[in-house]
């Protein structure tokens, strides 16, 4: 068993924590609330395994309520302003430390055998006057030590930690002394309290939360009482009931008319994605990586090569365009889908919002010239605000994501963003983007122009989701529910 090498440790280093047995725990919410059911009082341990090309790779331990700001742990780590971590996947992480996601502990250093992964604890744990728990390995059992029985077994593995302060959620961060930029929205607010906004002797038929008093429970209430979604077994996806799809069927119907005004055609393209397809552009393979599912069985034997399940269709599609793009005359190829795709996203999901597989439309177009390919981001970033304000009612503005959040692997990228007056955030709408001559490069395709020279084709890729939907019911749904006609 996983946990069989950790309680081994625990005998030879005198260390008598308590273990408890629980339902599987993939997060930690779900850890906090058998933690409660089973009466355990201690100070829960959430973790984050991260990587960065040139600064490798960090197990970050922090509490169950740390608020988690990449950018300021590399600042705290003293590391290049350049760095930029991201989530490594699930190969990585059982390759280093033999951990399974929803199992990761900062007992899984002990399987660090080369040293590679650099173990960041937080302070509040450290300082805790409660004992620590963490899953030994596996997520339906939680472990109990105190915060210097957790240094000695991480020393005992060769692992001297890095003890950083992290804020804990809805706190205002430490100043780094570097000025802050006052028009970008916090990342994370404090969950408000689990009562909070509930309506005095409110019908169970109705909403019984306020939009102001608590929004999430709110939003949650409105989308199932109002038969748009219903919840499914699995984390992250969702039944779109009909009344929902028939919203979806009718922004489907709105924009595929605008698109096609361009000369967009549409097409279909497999789920699924070779390894070896999928891994050709490693920019942009890196920039989804955390997100990519993986078929890896068939029945009850392995594949020989594991497939991916689409996160997006570049990878898909650009080996098929480089069969199909041979002349100027060839040129431009205007594609599009109406489909899913699967993201894997780590943190919580919400209906419509941040989903694990979601509704969309993809579409992929080339051109011989730069100046054709920069026009047509910018006709379909007008076809998708006018989606939102003239179909959904929902003002937008556009705009120029920065060098950090754009496509990867791409050259720029344009977005309309709502504005959701009752968390005072924005939120993104759709994004249109330039991908220049970079996939083209990866994909070797290919053509003859007018003067018979090779030149490579300019290319973009633009992508509008369901998430529009939720969107439009945040803005337009009160105490009373959703307002649409």
């Amino acid at each position: 068993m996983a946990d069989e090498p950790i309680n081994a440790a625990f005998s030879d280093l005198g260390i008598e924590g308590k273990t408890i047995d629980h339902e599987v725990a993939m997060t930690v919410e779900a850890g906090l609330m058998q933690l409660e059911s089973n009466g355990l009082d201690c100070l829960f341990v959430k973790n984050l395994f991260v990587r960065d090309k040139k600064a490798g790779l960090f197990l970050l331990s922090v509490a169950a309520d740390a608020h988690v700001d990449l950018k300021a742990v590399a600042h705290a780590l003293s590391l290049p302003g350049s760095t930029n971590f991201r989530l490594a996947d699930g190969a990585l992480l059982s390759e280093k430390l033999s951990a399974q996601q929803g199992s990761v502990t900062p007992l899984a250093v002990m399987h660090d055998k080369t040293g590679d992964v650099k173990l960041v604890l937080d302070k509040k744990l450290i300082e805790s006057s409660k004992p620590i728990g963490c899953h030994p390995m596996r997520n339906d059992k939680t472990c109990t030590l105190s915060p210097e029985e957790l240094i000695k077994f991480v020393k005992h593995f060769g692992h001297e930690p890095i003890v950083i302060d992290f804020p804990t959620v809805g706190a205002t961060p430490a100043s780094t002394g570097k000025a802050k930029n006052p028009e970008k929205p916090q990342k994370s607010a404090p969950p408000p309290p689990k009562d909070a906004g509930k309506k005095v002797n409110a019908d169970a038929k109705g909403l019984e939360y306020t939009k102001a008093g608590n929004f999430p429970k709110w939003y949650e209430q409105v989308i199932i009482k109002s038969e748009m979604i219903e919840f499914y077994d699995i984390s992250g996806c969702y039944i779109l009931r009909p009344w929902s799809f028939t919203i979806w069927d009718s922004i489907r119907e709105f924009l595929d008319a605008k698109i096609k005004t361009i000369g967009v055609q549409n097409c279909y393209f497999p789920l699924f994605v070779s390894e070896s397809k999928l891994n050709a552009e490693k920019e942009h393979v890196e920039g989804f990586s955390p997100e990519v599912a993986w078929v890896t069985k068939s029945g009850s034997g392995d594949l020989s090569d594991p497939i991916a399940v689409r996160p997006t269709s570049e990878t898909i599609m650009y080996p098929a365009f480089k069969n199909w793009i041979h002349s100027h005359r060839d040129l431009p190829l205007k594609l599009n889908q109406w489909n899913n795709v699967v993201r894997w996203e780590f943190k919580h999901p919400t209906p419509f919002l941040r989903t694990r597989e979601f509704l969309w439309q993809e579409g992929h177009t080339a051109f011989a010239t730069k100046a054709e390919s920069d026009v047509e981001v910018l006709q379909v970033l007008d076809f998708y605000a006018a989606t939102y304000e003239e179909l959904l009612a929902v003002p937008v503005i556009k705009g120029k994501k920065t060098e950090k959040e754009k496509f990867a692997g791409g050259d720029y990228t344009t977005t309309v963003e709502a504005f959701i007056p009752a968390t005072g955030r924005a939120i993104q709408g759709a994004t249109s983007h330039s991908l220049g001559q970079n996939f083209g490069k990866m994909f070797k395709i290919e053509f003859e122009d007018k003067d018979s020279k090779k030149a490579i084709p300019w290319q973009n890729s633009w992508g509008f989701t369901t998430r529009s939907i939720g969107v439009m019911v945040m803005l337009h749904s009160d105490d009373k529910g959703a307002l649409l006609t």
